[in-house]
Formats: structure tokens, C-alpha cells, sequence
């Protein structure tokens, strides 16, 4: 094998699993150890800069990062980043002030962003610093887009939006224009902006297609629709018995609305398995916990009413079969239908894009699912003025990922208003220090001992069900916070060696509490993971392999299994091994301080 480049940002990156895998790409363990700190400020202000909504996100947010967490391959449940998250807004303090400032003078160019959802709010938050005037428009009153109307407000108090969507919106340099929905793409652009940016989501849902919808459509709804109904006090009630179909967040959403408004016997109805459902594991834990049924392998078939008044479901039993390529299929079991009595049903199968407003002759291409066609990396459309993110862009994901595309616009936009090529994208920012205090001194703390995760406390069920406005989980408070942050394994720290200084004593190879440090012959990466202390088994992860040796052999440190101890950089006596902390920061259209470190 090659030796590695670890001038390449990707290689530590990646082994800061929870980095990586944040579509928005949060240093999380910097931000864990301000926490530990009591710098909660500082915590917020590094999630702010990556993630533009940590008290939104350490909420709601479908934590990417938890399950590629170190800590996960040392116990059963990785570290509770997502809570933690929340610990730094609920604690923060003050802010405004250490945000980057607004020029008085703008730069002259104007920009258009389209829906005043989280990935409208990150072009916003991003462009506005550089001179640029932004204007955002909205057909509600308020903005947030899903954020605010899907997500109900025992998950999400509203204070906690008008706070986040402020900081984006309402420290100058951003023209809201809410309650004005564009109706006309070519109408928009006849307005002289210098790009528009498209953030309106997937605003449709699915629709049931069944027979008997028609004639009960009083009491079926689309359960995005409702939520919205919900959320803006259009709806306080729903019948006793409910069913609820799709097996998503917006399903868990609409169910544990139900029950709050009413709904004595609310039923979850999905076609797959309880595995294979798109909802995360929590969402459905907490529905379960209010006394929600979950019914699987059930197939919609009827709908069934008296004279218009919905009387219920006949759903066909299914079972999942594979073909010889692993691929799955539902068949019926030829088991008798079931019948589910129901006054109302709520329908959350899916939600689809919509662009009414995009005239066919306006120079922007769809593909034959009625998505733009889209440069994947620069979120460019065919009308080069015109860029898209979030939802809008390649369907329905969540508000991390809106928040990674709506940066990852701000930068095309920005380069495309210089006339620069927006493919040419600006490296991230990174540092690597050494950690070094003394012989056996570090400034982090790196002692990797067993702790099962701390349960984030929640409201007692007799109250959280009386009221759809009280927010069930309560979140950290400090004392246990710190406790959960002490299970972060800092994998951001990583171990660099300089193979001119070893001597090959095999010291770290001895005191390596996972064996993944190997001295052996150089080879091919598929023979030579075969062949080292502990065999490196998970490809996904990279090899360290350095040469340079007196020997000829090379150094290979399997990343997947490093702990990051620091026990190797300890235990070498000439200093091969150092422990340096690893620090990227992705790339936004100028590099906003953070104001932290």
C-alpha cells in the first residue's frame, strides 16, 4: 500500500466518524468538550457555525451521527450528541453578539430564496455577512417552513424557532417578505435578482388510493396538511378512534398528535416490517411509550363508511419475500382481511414535490420523477441563475441535510455573482495540534473507561398527554450532561506517527488495548489486512500506513478500532507517536469567526 497522505483533510476526517457523517459536517467532539467545560456558549456558538440551528437540532434533529459513534464499538449506544446539542442552547446565554456582523454597505447584488425553510435561513445566514441583500419569501406568516409547521410543539417549543430563525433573518441584510407566495419563477427572475435560490421543500403529501376515499374524505387527511392545521391552531380535535398510515417521523408525528387531541385508540398502520420503517428508532420508542400501537405488513384496501361518515380500514396481510438478488417484495398471505374500526384516518405515506410555479418555458429541466435536474456537488439547475436545496432539490430528507445544501448553495451562489466557476470549490479549513502538555500530560482527557448512556429525562405521560403544547423530553441538565459528555472518545484526537523517530521496539504494539497497531511487510490493502495484529475486517474505514522505517517494514493502524487512548504516544519512549487534535472546518462563502476559541 500507498503510505498515507495525512495532508489530505479526508483521512482524519473520516476517522471523526460523527464529523463525517453529519451531512453538515459539526466538530462534534470540540463542541462536546466545551460542554464539559461549562463553555456553553462556545459550544453553541461552534454547532451554530456547522449547523445554524443547534437548539432546533438538538431536538429534532435524525442524528446522522450517532450510529457512526466510536463510542458504539466500545458499548451498545453511542454518545447522546444530539441531546447534548440542546444542553449548549439551553445554556448559552447571550449570543447575538459574537455573530459575525452585517456591512451596512451591501455588495450590490440581490438574491431570491424562495421558501423561508432551514435551507433558505443557511443561504440567508451565510450570504448576508458578505454584502449581499436577501430576500426571503414565504406564503406563512412566519417562518421556519416544515420546521414550524410539521413539527409539532411538544418536540419543538415555538420560542426556540423564532430565537434560531432570528439570528438567521433578523440581524440585517435579509428582506422577509412572508405571507407573499411566488407564483411565477419568470416572474421572480424579471425582478432583476442576481440568483435565486429554490428552499420550498416537498410540500405535497401522497395521497390515499383506495376505494371508499372519496366518499369518506371529511374525515381523511394528509398528515403534513393536519400537522400544519395543528400547528397554527386550525384544528384542537380529532375523533377517538384514529388510524394513522405510514411508517415515517410524519407518521409518529400525526399519531402522537392524535393522542393529544383526543384519540383514545390511535393505531400506527404500515405496509414493511417494524425494521424497515423510515422512522427513527426513538420516534417510534416514544409512541409505544404513549400507548400507540404499531401494526405491521398491513396493506390499505378499503375505505369504509355510512353515507360519508368513515367507519374504518380493511387492510390485505402481507409478507415480506426475497428474490435470488436479495431483493424485496411484498406478498399477500392469503391470511383473512383485517378490519380496523376508525373515525378519522390520517395519511402520512410520503410527501412529493410540487412546482406549480416553475413555467416548463422558463429554461429549468425536470427529470421523470419532477425533480430538477441538479449538479449533485454545487446544487446548480440548468438556468444557471437558479440553484436549489433541501427537500426542493432531491426530495425528502431532514433539516441537517437542508442545512448542509443550503451551504453548500451559498458558496455556488457566491462564486457565481463573481463570475468565478462555481465547480471550483474552496478547500475546508484545518488544523492539527499536538496535544502535549508533558511526558504523560494531554489537554484532553483520554481515559476510555465503560458508561452506559444517560436517559434525557421526560414528562410524565398524564401531563404531556393533556396538553399538545408542553414539551415532553426535558433535556439534560448540567450535572448530567457533563457525566454524558464523558463518554465522548474524542476520536477527533488522533494518533500521528513520524517513522523517523521509531526505533521499532514494539512498545505501543504491546500496550494497544485493541491490537490495532501492526510493524509487518508492506503489500496489497485486501492481503494485508489480513495479516495484522488484529485483522482489519471494516473496509469502509482507511489503513494508516506509514513507511520510512530502519527495517523496511511499514507501520498500519487499523482506524476503525482505535479508541484514541493515547496509550502508544505514552508508552513510545523517542516521541513517534503524538496525539494531535484534529480540527476541519467545511467551507462556507467567507469564513465566519467563530468567536470561541
Amino acid at each position: 500500500m500507498k503510505p498515507t497522505d495525512i495532508t489530505n483533510p479526508d483521512h482524519f476526517h473520516k476517522v471523526v466518524d460523527c464529523q463525517w457523517a453529519c451531512p453538515a459536517h459539526t466538530p462534534v467532539p470540540e463542541y462536546i468538550r466545551m460542554i464539559a467545560a461549562g463553555r456553553y456558549a462556545d459550544a453553541y456558538m461552534v454547532n451554530w457555525h456547522s449547523n445554524v440551528f443547534p437548539g432546533i437540532l438538538g431536538r429534532t434533529c435524525d442524528r446522522p451521527c450517532e450510529p457512526a459513534c466510536r463510542r458504539g464499538r466500545v458499548e451498545e449506544e453511542p454518545v447522546a450528541i444530539c441531546r447534548l446539542k440542546r444542553v449548549a442552547a439551553d445554556n448559552k446565554g447571550e449570543v447575538a453578539h459574537r455573530m459575525p456582523p452585517i456591512p451596512t454597505e451591501r455588495n450590490g447584488k440581490r438574491i431570491a430564496c424562495i421558501g423561508a425553510g432551514p435551507a433558505s435561513m443557511t443561504v440567508a445566514r451565510d450570504l448576508a455577512p458578505l454584502g449581499y441583500e436577501i430576500h426571503v419569501f414565504d406564503g406563512e406568516a412566519k417562518p421556519g417552513g416544515f420546521i414550524r409547521q410539521q413539527i409539532p410543539r411538544f418536540r419543538l417549543p415555538e420560542e426556540v424557532i423564532d430565537e434560531e430563525c432570528g439570528y438567521a433573518l433578523d440581524r440585517g441584510g435579509v428582506v422577509s417578505h412572508m405571507n407573499r407566495r411566488v407564483d411565477s419563477l419568470k416572474g421572480l427572475l424579471a425582478e432583476g435578482y442576481d440568483a435565486v435560490f429554490v428552499g420550498s421543500g416537498a410540500p405535497r403529501g401522497r395521497e390515499l388510493d383506495v376505494p371508499g376515499r372519496n366518499d369518506a374524505a371529511a374525515h381523511i387527511h394528509l398528515g403534513i396538511d393536519w400537522l400544519a392545521s395543528v400547528s397554527f391552531g386550525h384544528v384542537t380535535s380529532i375523533g377517538k378512534r384514529v388510524i394513522v398510515l405510514g411508517g415515517g417521523n410524519t407518521a409518529m408525528d400525526c399519531c402522537r398528535s392524535a393522542r393529544r387531541l383526543g384519540g383514545e385508540e390511535v393505531k400506527v398502520v404500515v405496509r414493511s416490517g417494524f425494521e424497515e420503517m423510515k422512522a427513527s428508532p426513538w420516534e417510534k420508542e416514544d409512541a409505544m411509550g404513549e400507548g400507540i400501537p404499531i401494526l405491521n405488513f398491513l396493506v390499505p384496501k378499503e375505505v369504509l363508511h355510512d353515507n360519508g361518515r368513515l367507519t374504518g380500514m380493511v387492510f390485505e396481510k402481507v409478507a415480506a419475500q426475497y428474490d435470488e438478488k436479495g431483493r424485496r417484495s411484498l406478498k399477500p398471505t392469503g391470511e383473512p382481511d383485517v378490519t380496523i374500526e376508525a373515525d378519522e384516518v390520517l395519511v402520512a405515506i410520503g410527501q412529493e414535490n410540487a412546482f406549480p410555479w416553475i413555467e416548463r418555458d422558463a429554461g429549468l429541466e425536470f427529470d421523470r420523477w419532477g425533480l430538477p435536474k441538479l449538479d449533485e456537488a454545487t446544487l446548480q439547475s440548468t438556468l444557471p441563475q437558479v440553484f436549489f436545496g433541501g427537500d426542493a432539490a432531491f426530495g425528502p430528507k431532514n433539516i441537517i441535510w437542508a442545512v448542509a445544501h443550503g451551504h453548500q448553495a451559498a458558496v455556488s451562489i457566491d462564486l457565481f455573482c463573481k463570475g468565478e466557476d462555481v465547480r471550483n470549490r474552496p478547500p475546508p479549513d484545518v488544523h492539527l495540534a499536538s496535544q502535549k502538555m508533558g511526558i504523560h500530560e494531554w489537554a484532553y482527557d483520554n481515559e476510555v473507561s465503560l458508561d452506559l448512556r444517560y436517559k434525557v429525562p421526560h414528562l410524565p405521560a398524564e401531563k404531556a398527554l393533556r396538553d399538545i403544547t408542553a414539551e415532553v423530553e426535558l433535556g439534560f441538565d448540567r450535572e448530567m450532561a457533563y457525566l454524558e459528555t464523558q463518554r465522548c472518545l474524542n476520536c477527533d484526537v488522533q494518533t500521528v506517527f513520524t517513522a523517523k523517530l521509531c526505533i521499532e521496539c514494539d512498545a505501543c504494539v504491546d500496550i494497544c488495548p485493541t491490537d490495532c497497531i501492526t510493524f509487518t511487510e508492506n503489500g496489497e490493502e485486501e492481503e494485508l489486512r489480513t495479516r495484522l495484529k488484529a485483522p482489519a475486517v471494516n473496509t469502509y474505514q482507511d489503513l494508516y500506513v506509514e513507511d520510512g522505517l530502519k527495517t523496511g517494514r511499514v507501520m498500519v493502524k487499523d482506524e476503525d478500532v482505535c479508541l484514541h487512548c493515547g496509550m502508544c504516544a505514552e508508552r513510545c519512549p523517542t516521541g513517534a507517536w503524538d496525539m494531535q487534535k484534529f480540527l476541519l472546518e467545511t467551507a462556507k462563502p467567507k469564513a465566519h469567526a467563530c468567536h470561541s476559541r
